[in-house]
């Protein structure tokens, strides 16, 4: 599976390394992510997602189910 968050649809992007010379070289600026397991009680069962941290933090203030279903009504999370 890819480095992309399943909530927000965040992923990788690209940028320079910039030395003292002032030379670029491509880098890639990676999202931290992280898998974990959320309880649904609407439904009574688990789900794994590999989600940002600060999609993490969304979780925290707005909930699970509230988050899915943002996340596919925006069309990022097939459900």
């Amino acid at each position: 599976m890819s480095r992309v968050c399943q909530l927000t649809g965040k992923k990788a992007i690209t940028g320079n390394n910039v030395s003292h010379s002032n030379k670029k070289t491509k880098r890639r600026f990676n999202i931290n992510l992280i898998e974990k397991r959320f309880f649904i009680p609407e439904e009574n069962r688990w789900i794994k997602l590999k989600i940002t941290t600060s999609a993490l933090r969304t979780i925290n203030k707005k909930g699970i189910s509230a988050c899915l279903k943002d996340a596919v009504d925006s069309g990022i999370f097939k459900y």
